[in-house]
């Protein structure tokens, strides 16, 4: 099972010991196994990921990446049913006094985001023209150099660059409870039998405690954004 993944992006997907390993990663392994097959994953822009090309392409069978359901994505790429709650969490560097995206705009801080993400668009949505990354690495080391002064992005991936000590100085200023929701993507109308694969090892991991102890192995202790 080939799949396409924008590397880094701890710690849904990202390279460990000349592996690839994360989250995104161990609950496709499920589906695979139900396969009989293993998992590849190839490292490729998210923005070819998110609009079908690399999928219509024959280049992966999946699309992964923290990737938000969303209507709009719908139109180029057939979604699994969800396997991830998500929330945006606005990280800060330390001078920054702000605590709400109200502050942050009338105190005109810079602000940035990963290219062709929901949290950038929900910047947008809200009046704020961010300076975008194409790396989830870059965002970091965009709020690091001062080049921006506060960021957005998926609350897991801030969490665990606040475990570096590198990152010490810096604070969450707010979660944003977005109500998305993660899935894996398909080529449109094509992947019937991988999509129903898929689903069913998501749902058997939930049934059987095996989704818990995944998230908890990857992510730290679970619990749900609703």
């Amino acid at each position: 099972m080939t799949v396409c993944a924008q590397l880094p992006y701890k710690p849904f997907e990202y390279a460990e010991n000349g592996k690839v390993v994360g989250f995104d990663v161990a609950m496709l392994d499920l589906a695979a196994r139900r396969l009989g097959v293993t998992v590849q994953v190839i490292d490729t822009p998210f923005e070819t990921i998110k609009t079908g090309a690399e999928l219509n392409a024959g280049r992966c069978d999946v699309g992964a990446g923290g990737m938000t359901i969303t209507d709009e994505r719908k139109k180029y790429i057939d979604f699994s049913e969800p396997y991830f709650e998500a929330t945006q969490t606005l990280l800060a560097g330390p001078s920054v006094k702000a605590a709400t995206l109200d502050q942050i705009k009338a105190a005109k801080l810079r602000v940035g985001s990963l290219a062709s993400t929901t949290g950038e668009e929900y910047l947008t949505g809200h009046g704020f023209d961010p300076k975008s990354y194409d790396l989830a690495d870059a965002l970091l080391n965009g709020l690091r150099i001062g080049d921006v002064d506060v960021i957005i992005m998926d609350s897991p991936v801030v969490a665990g660059w606040l475990k570096d000590p590198k990152n010490s100085g810096f604070h969450i200023v707010a979660d944003l409870r977005t109500g998305e929701q993660y899935g894996f993507a398909f080529r449109k109308g094509h992947s019937a039998a991988l999509i129903q694969a898929v689903n069913t090892a998501i749902r058997q991991a939930r049934a059987d405690g095996t989704y818990v102890r995944t998230y908890e192995r990857w992510i730290g202790p679970y619990r749900s954004a609703r």
